[in-house]
């Protein structure tokens, strides 16, 4: 069930490029991009975390892998 104020919220969040979820919705309660806002036409992306660079990849099966 949702509120007219959580509809009007997620409107205006959709310019950001971050999908946020109204947290009573979602399960784990935490900020959430979608793989396809995160990869884009990509199977492969790169993430800099603390001077390192991680590797995060869709595998043929569908499944995300994450390497150092």
């Amino acid at each position: 069930m949702c509120s007219e104020k959580s509809v009007e919220e997620r409107s205006s969040s959709s310019e950001n490029s971050v999908l946020q979820t109204d947290p009573a919705e979602s399960p784990l309660k935490i900020p959430t991009i979608s793989s396809e806002q995160l990869f884009g036409t990509a199977r492969e992306i790169g993430i800099e975390h603390e001077n390192l660079l991680y590797r995060l990849r869709i595998t043929k099966q569908g499944k995300l892998i994450l390497n150092k």
